[in-house]
């Protein structure tokens, strides 16, 4: 049988085999970036579901508008303007079936085979994986402990005219966990207000601050109207209910619903309802505030171990929320050689070659602190230190 050639991107990964692996309950798993499902809100998830299906059922058990439900639009629209530092209406708002169906979109929206996409290096796997099947050209941007440097940005578009699309993800960056500083987002947007580029900023994490004040948005410096902003209810509620949105201009966000009605008509009307009615019964914040404390906690457990456990010559990020950190062994040390031997003792992580597009990096890792509980993230460390330090010695 034959396949179209665009198929040949979406052969199997060994980062796929790994995941499977972090699966099995005998594994202390630092791989997923699953959220801690022992806090997900299910009786209020109930009660929403009772009430949406007791007044509104048949309203929410039929077909919807692809723009998505307009309450819950309001919501986001108006969340966002207030940590963001955005001015957005409901208009200003899509919702979409999770992050991913946002990222796919861009592709087909923005990408023709052969044309660039600047990302930060590294950069989210799930992003690289969305793209490829567009078949772009990938050029890592220079990226350091405050975020893309602007320099090197404008130096990739200046010499390259085919430049269509940057994807960043300024707050607690999958896979390091590192934020940008203000100074930065600024002169980044400084060198895209001078260019007509579109810019993905995902979002996911940014409402997981453990520390420090919440930056503006790179849409909030945005002159052109170039930035799309995307979140999602996946870490703060729920990842199984697929519900996510993208921010940016009515104009431009005209061209992914467009994209979106041939993909999937729109998004669970059932979930979308479901939420708005968790947001109205139920204060978001505190139910966040829970998490964070959580996730804090578990955060401050892997790098107390880590600085106790780790060789001296391994280093690493301190995340000031998110759910990653990132671990970097000295250069002739291959991390898949230490995940093979960390698996035979039950210990999991994903190796952060992975994360860059172009490969290379081999001896870079990337560290999950949501989804285990504190005793088997000590005892995890505790291990993957004992096996660092036969490569590292």
């Amino acid at each position: 049988m034959k396949f179209a050639s665009r198929m040949s991107e979406f052969e199997g990964s060994d980062i796929q085999e790994i995941l499977k692996v972090t699966a099995r309950p005998d594994i202390i798993s630092f791989g997923g970036g699953l959220p801690a499902p022992e806090l997900f809100p299910v009786e209020g998830m109930k009660r929403a579901m009772e009430k949406v299906l007791d007044e509104t059922g048949s309203k929410a058990l039929q077909y919807s508008t692809t723009e998505g439900l307009v309450p819950l639009r309001e919501k986001i629209a108006k969340r966002t303007n207030k940590r963001s530092g955005t001015s957005l209406g409901t208009e200003n708002v899509l919702i979409v079936t999770g992050s991913q169906q946002a990222l796919d979109m861009a592709g087909k929206v923005f990408i023709d085979e052969g044309d660039v996409i600047l990302c930060e290096s590294p950069t989210y796997l799930g992003a690289i994986d969305a793209f490829k099947a567009y078949g772009p050209n990938f050029v890592e941007v220079e990226t350091d402990g405050e975020g893309m440097v602007s320099e090197d940005l404008a130096r990739q578009i200046e010499s390259n005219d085919r430049v269509r699309m940057v994807y960043v993800t300024p707050e607690f960056q999958n896979p390091t966990g590192v934020t940008w500083s203000e100074s930065r987002r600024r002169s980044f947007m400084e060198v895209i207000n001078r260019y007509d580029i579109p810019v993905l900023e995902d979002n996911p994490y940014g409402e997981l601050r453990f520390q420090g004040d919440t930056p503006r948005s790179l849409q909030s410096f945005d002159e052109k109207g170039n930035v799309l902003l995307l979140g999602t209810f996946s870490k703060i509620l729920s990842p199984g209910m697929r519900v996510a949105w993208m921010c940016g201009e009515k104009e431009l966000l005209e061209r992914f619903v467009f994209v979106k009605q041939a993909s999937d008509l729109h998004t669970s009307t059932l979930s979308q309802y479901q939420i708005n009615a968790f947001l109205e019964m139920f204060d978001l914040d505190e139910h966040i505030s829970t998490l964070v404390e959580v996730y804090r906690h578990r955060r401050d457990v892997m790098l107390s171990s880590m600085d106790q456990f780790l060789p001296e010559n391994v280093c690493y990020n301190r995340p000031e929320g998110g759910l990653f950190t990132w671990a970097e062994m000295p250069e002739e040390v291959s991390a898949r050689d230490v995940l093979i031997e960390a698996i035979e003792k039950k210990v999991a992580f994903v190796p952060g070659g992975a994360f860059y597009p172009n490969g290379g990096h081999e001896n870079t890792l990337r560290l999950n602190f949501s989804n285990m509980p504190p005793e088997k993230i000590r005892q995890g460390i505790e291990i993957l230190g004992r096996v660092m330090g036969s490569f590292t010695a």
